[in-house]
């Protein structure tokens, strides 16, 4: 008795709920967009690029391939179909999906949504002396731009995640964030750090990953709402002072690694930036990179509060060896 209506609800439930929507990835050779290739599970997937994609980390076969060159303006030879993800750099995406608007407006309007990765960088960098950082800062609001008005133009979902300091490996892909400061960490004795160090978010490539994922999920259900929020600052779930986050980076290497024998020294801040100063003759860039060490670079939305699962502490894993 009790079986029966039991197998009914589960056939309601299977009805109601709609299957996920094909997602189409570009940036598949980036970490993240290795780590949502892990996570995509049964989702349909096809991997957009120059290059085929890596299988599963896990195991399994890699997913089908579109070839497809974002620095083609005429757009893709096949529509893609679905939700569009991408990883790969925004100022080569838009310029792509414009193209490819212009030429097939209707292969556009029949998109489910898009999801574009940023950087955090449009907002942390926007006041940067040094032309390396303005430059990046135009290229990505000029960007941002071109994508919301061509999905608002053609009333298609659109979701820009601007991350803070991504890293972690997915696969054989790794950040170049913190593992380069943690090579820093393995060749020198000591490391000179500003004793009020500002505040960071640090997210792992698989916590972005399942963020874009779970967009992708609400965007081809709820469709076109031009009352919700494009731009989606993004940051992991511990909020920590740049000195803590390298510690908790030492602490997660094995027992003997060189990188925990170096001694973090924290220094007044005017002596910090006296220090650095000749770095201003050298690399401006390099400059201003070692002064943000004390800014606050976090308040953005954690992960976790997206997902709606429990936070994941600092340092998430895997990390670059």
């Amino acid at each position: 008795m009790g079986w029966a209506p039991r197998r009914q609800r589960l056939r309601l439930i299977s009805l109601v709920t709609p299957a996920p929507a094909p997602i189409t990835l570009f940036g598949a050779s980036s970490p993240s967009g290795q780590a949502l290739i892990d996570l995509a599970g049964e989702r349909p997937l096809v991997v957009a690029g120059r290059r085929p994609p890596l299988p599963p980390a896990g195991g399994g076969e890699a997913p089908p391939f579109l070839p497809c060159d974002l620095q083609d303006a005429s757009g893709p030879d096949q529509a893609p179909t679905g939700l569009l993800v991408s990883f790969a750099p925004i100022w080569s995406f838009a310029p792509w999906l414009a193209g490819w608007a212009a030429k097939d407006p209707a292969g556009v309007a029949a998109l489910q949504g898009v999801i574009a990765c940023s950087s955090s960088s449009v907002i942390t960098k926007r006041f940067a002396a040094n032309g390396f950082d303005r430059d990046l800062v135009q290229r990505l609001r000029r960007a941002e731009d071109l994508l919301t008005q061509i999905c608002t133009a053609h009333a298609r979902p659109l979701r820009i995640l601007a991350p803070t300091l991504i890293y972690g490996q997915a696969g054989p892909l790794g950040d170049r964030n913190l593992s380069q400061l943690r090579q820093w960490l393995r060749r020198l004795p000591l490391l000179p750090l500003p004793a009020q160090g500002g505040l960071r978010q640090p997210i792992h490539c698989r916590q972005l990953a399942a963020v874009a994922l779970h967009l992708a999920d609400h965007l081809s259900q709820a469709g076109f709402d031009p009352s919700q929020p494009v731009h989606v600052p993004l940051g992991g779930d511990d909020t920590l002072p740049y000195a803590t986050m390298l510690r908790r980076l030492q602490d997660a290497t094995e027992p003997g690694d060189a990188a925990r024998r170096c001694r973090l020294v924290a220094l007044p801040p005017r002596l910090f930036q006296t220090l650095a100063s000749p770095l201003l003759l050298l690399s401006p860039k390099t400059f201003e990179a070692v002064l943000r060490m004390s800014a606050d670079l976090a308040g953005f939305t954690p992960a976790h509060r997206i997902l709606g699962g429990a936070p994941q502490a600092f340092p998430v894993l895997p990390l670059v060896p």
